[in-house]
Parts: C-alpha cells; structure tokens; sequence
C-alpha cells in the first residue's frame, strides 16, 4: 500500500508544480484565479493522502481551513475582477 500513497504524492507533486507554472505564466488575472485554486484543492488533496497513510485525522481542521480559505479567495477574485472588461 505505500507504493500507492508514494506514486499518489508524486503525481500531485507533478500537478502542483504544472499549477505552479500556470500560476506564474498565465496572462489573465483569471488564469492565475484558477490556477491557483487547483493549487488548494492539490493541497487538500495531498493532506488528504496523509491523512490515509497515517491512520490520523487530526488534520481535519487543516483541511476545512485550507478548503474554505480557498473558496473565500476565488469570490474575492471574482469579486474584485466582476466590472472589468479587461482582466488582466
């Protein structure tokens, strides 16, 4: 089973630093939005895997903490990028 949970952080590894590029990259402040909440949801993702590895689920409030401040940010972002013809 460790070999799933290894090659299960690996390609979130992978993922993160795609997101990561697009993050920097991307020409739109939307692109950056987006990208930066798949970047929670991998997070989440990866603490959620740790979780399954160790049998603990005492990173629970981590993991609402990191979900619900990466709902509040993509509103402010769309918030903020609302009125605008141009968004970058």
């Amino acid at each position: 089973m460790t070999v799933v949970y290894i090659v299960t952080l690996a390609l979130l590894a992978v993922a993160g630093l795609l997101t990561l590029v697009r993050l920097v990259k991307g020409p739109w402040i939307l692109d950056r939005a987006k990208s930066l909440d798949v970047l929670v949801v991998l997070i989440v993702a990866g603490f959620a895997v740790n979780m399954a590895m160790t049998d603990s689920v005492l990173t629970v409030p981590i993991l609402v903490s990191t979900v619900l401040l990466g709902f509040v940010g993509t509103l402010s972002v769309v918030r903020l990028t609302e009125g605008r013809k141009e968004h970058r």
